[in-house]
């Protein structure tokens, strides 16, 4: 083999990967730069470059920062001004009152229902209406005003005949009076009403929350201090349930104190026995039903826990018969004692057990404002 036959090895100039006689031509001279021609725009950049840019600059700059920076101070406003945990139970139960006990679904309401109620014109600091000496009345609440029993018991009273007006006996508790004039309470005459009064009773353990009873038990009568005037109880408090029992002459103000209505607060101390956790109290926050009986939200926080034994507290709006302590064995707790240690903005404090004492004037009139 000669030398001529042998190929030639590629040009060191020419590109990798091509031979001598692949290498591109050569361009000619560039021209000037203020001469050069200006390149082509593509028709399809040039349509997407306004609506494109925009989106991007869009995502990467400020609108989407600002957006969750929105969003977040939302949040947290309606955190501070979020209610606490009673009012939040509260709205649910007057959004649920026409909810079905187990299905859910909400009862149609008449057109007369959904209409929104008139506000009321009397502001905040005003008084709640208060009836006018001579005002025509019902004798059950003209009855209670004077202590003499609460509405229901007047009725029960004027149905066994023993309410009478100058001497003829009342028969209807819808008799329409203006005045206690001539009205006997079985024979005895019935005084105007007195001041309102409200007193605080530590009530011990043992003794029954009534006037009197038929199988002989001491009642809470059987205990309080002599001098004092007639009281009727607000609420009861079980045989075996100690701590503060409110006790007024006004059977109107105790009606108040009792409804659920006004939403007024009462907190319960139990010392419990079982298991049981902080975080299955808090279901308690949404009501519960108990073999039919549906018990309104309740806020239970565990306060302190030695083994099996513990002591939990509970506050609720309603107050129904043994409602803490069936909601606490309905949890498989054993409730060993049970103490009620406020009443709305009444707190049992030091009271001694068994003690009176009473709440000042001013103080009673103030609260009477805020009751609804």
């Amino acid at each position: 083999m000669t030398e001529e036959s042998l190929p030639k090895p590629p040009s060191r100039s020419a590109p990798r990967g091509t031979s001598a006689k692949q290498a591109p031509a050569k361009k000619g001279p560039k021209p000037p730069r203020g001469e050069r021609p200006a390149r082509p725009a593509r028709p399809d950049r040039a349509k997407a470059e306004g609506a494109a840019r925009p989106k991007r600059e869009e995502a990467k700059g400020r609108p989407a920062a600002d957006k969750r920076k929105a969003k977040t101070e939302a949040r947290r406003g309606e955190e501070r001004s979020s209610p606490s945990r009673m009012k939040r139970a509260r709205l649910f139960r007057e959004e649920s009152a026409g909810s079905g006990r187990r299905g859910g679904e909400t009862k149609p309401q008449s057109p007369r229902a959904e209409q929104p109620r008139p506000r009321s014109e009397r502001t905040e600091e005003e008084p709640p209406r208060a009836h006018k000496a001579g005002e025509p009345q019902r004798i059950a609440k003209l009855l209670a005003r004077a202590g003499v029993a609460s509405r229901r018991e007047v009725e029960r009273m004027i149905a066994e005949g023993r309410i009478a007006r100058d001497g003829a006996v009342i028969d209807t508790p819808a008799t329409i009076l203006t005045s206690l004039k001539g009205v006997t309470v079985d024979g005895k005459p019935v005084s105007a009403p007195a001041a309102t009064r409200l007193f605080l009773f530590h009530k011990p353990p043992g003794f029954l929350t009534a006037a009197k009873d038929p199988a002989g038990r001491k009642t809470i009568y059987d205990r309080l201090p002599p001098g004092l005037p007639r009281l009727v109880p607000v609420g009861r408090l079980d045989l075996n349930t100690e701590g503060l029992l409110l006790l007024t002459n006004d059977g109107e103000l105790k009606r108040q104190l009792e409804l659920p209505s006004t939403g007024i607060e009462r907190t319960y101390r139990a010392r419990v026995f079982g298991d049981v956790t902080q975080e299955r109290l808090e279901t308690l926050i949404e009501g519960i039903e108990i073999e039919g009986m549906r018990y309104g939200p309740i806020d239970a926080n565990l306060e302190r826990r030695t083994g099996r034994n513990g002591w939990v507290e509970m506050k609720l709006t309603e107050g129904k018969n043994r409602e803490v302590r069936r909601v606490l064995e309905h949890l498989g707790l054993q409730v060993s004692r049970l103490i009620r240690t406020a009443y709305g903005p009444f707190v049992l404090g030091d009271l001694p057990l068994g003690a009176v004492g009473e709440v000042p004037q001013h103080d009673l009139v103030t609260f009477r404002k805020t009751l609804r």
